[in-house]
Parts: C-alpha cells; structure tokens; sequence
C-alpha cells in the first residue's frame, strides 16, 4: 500500500507541477526560497515528517521504530548521505521512484549504484567490524 501510494504521490506530482518528486531536489529548492515553488515544496516536506505520525496514531498495530544509534553517528550518515545526493545529482526518490519510472538510464544505474553500496555496507558493519560493547 506505502509503494501505490508513493508512486501515487510521484506521478501526481510529475502530471501537476512537471517535476520530479526527488527528496533532496524539494529540499534544497525550499531552502533557497524560490517563492514560486516554495508552497508545493513546503507542502510535500510537511507531508513527508507528519505522515509517520498520522500512522503511529492511526495506524492499526503498527509498532513504532526505535532508533538505538547514538545522535553522532546518525548526524554523519546524514552528512554523508547529503553529500551523496549532491554527487549523484538526486536521491533514492529521484532516482529510483521516479528516474526508473521513466526509464532514465542514469537513474538505473545510479539505483543501481546506491543499492550496491548500501548492501555492501549493511554487510561491512556487520559482519567485519567489531564493535565495542
């Protein structure tokens, strides 16, 4: 049902605006405060961080997620995640939802590219470095 209703999200978003529902795209386009854009783009980030509660509350026996990594490392991740963004020129909502969607070859291969990458590091943490504790 969450991917119908991304894939929803996305292609509305494509039919009404033109533009790509890209997390990091939305994001930076809000931060620099185009005001032509700026409604939509505040809309969707809203949308985005209340959604999670909506469910919480209303959601039927949905268990919340708890987050066991210390504040430091999670600040890194997303440094380095916004950094990667950049490089790749979008992200996994950009790129995977909605570039694979319409078939864009660079959006293939850098899904293609971040999925490696993560499983690679899934596997690194857990199973070759020690951690204390």
């Amino acid at each position: 049902m969450g991917g119908l209703m991304i894939g929803a999200a996305a292609t509305l978003l494509l039919w009404t605006t033109g533009r790509v529902a890209g997390i990091s795209g939305i994001l930076a386009g809000l931060l620099s405060r185009n005001s032509s854009n700026f409604g939509w783009r505040l809309a969707f980030i809203v949308g985005l961080m209340a959604g999670p509660f909506v469910v919480s509350e209303f959601g039927p026996g949905i268990n919340p997620v708890k987050i066991e990594a210390d504040t430091a490392i999670l600040v890194i991740a997303g440094l380095l995640v916004g950094v990667g963004t950049r490089m790749g020129s979008g992200c996994t909502s950009g790129h995977g939802v909605c570039g694979i969607g319409r078939f864009s070859v660079r959006s293939i291969v850098a899904t293609c590219v971040f999925m490696a990458a993560g499983a690679a590091c899934v596997y690194v943490t857990n199973h070759l470095i020690v951690w204390g504790g």
